[in-house]
């Protein structure tokens, strides 16, 4: 492993386990009203664009990361469409 891809995947890691406290909280609480609509809308576009890039490249940190927080930012996105 390189040390550009050893960084690629710390990062990749860190930002996606940075993302699990709020996750796990919305999903037990159910308390998605300080969470913005708009925000994790494009957020969640984002992230799919990130894996999209992630996969035309075959950058497998990106493509793995971006799966986990996908499926994360989705779920929630999902409760604060039926939660609100």
């Amino acid at each position: 492993m390189t040390l550009t891809d050893l960084i690629g995947t710390l990062a990749a890691v860190l930002t996606t386990v940075s993302f699990l406290p709020q996750a796990l909280h919305t999903f037990r609480t159910k308390d998605v009203r300080g969470i913005s609509l708009g925000m994790y809308s494009i957020f969640t576009l984002g992230v799919a664009m990130w894996l999209i890039y992630g996969l035309m490249l075959g950058a497998w940190p990106v493509v793995i990361a971006n799966c986990v927080t996908l499926a994360l930012a989705s779920g929630i996105l999902v409760m604060k469409l039926r939660y609100r």
